[in-house]
């Protein structure tokens, strides 16, 4: 991990496009403020984690799921061969 000391209005770049600028300091709180282009998600690591759990769990689908969505399809199947 690269750790950095900043004052209040420097900024710290990532790659070419990225701007992370110290926008205010008071106690153990620090203000940022991020200039990135849209395709690039910026979130706050716990909201990060959240969505990704949100994604993990969309697309697990169960195999008890698809085997009834497999046995309802064949019954459908069935029905309009016979």
């Amino acid at each position: 991990m690269l750790v950095l000391t900043r004052k209040k209005g420097q900024v710290l770049m990532i790659g070419h496009d990225i701007e992370l600028t110290i926008l205010d300091v008071q106690g153990d709180q620090v203000r940022v403020g991020i200039k990135a282009p849209r395709n690039v998600a910026v979130h706050r690591k716990e909201i990060y984690e959240e969505i990704r759990k949100e994604n993990l769990s969309a697309v697990a689908v169960k195999d008890t799921n698809l085997q009834l969505l497999n046995e309802k399809f064949k019954k459908k199947d069935d029905s309009t061969t016979s």
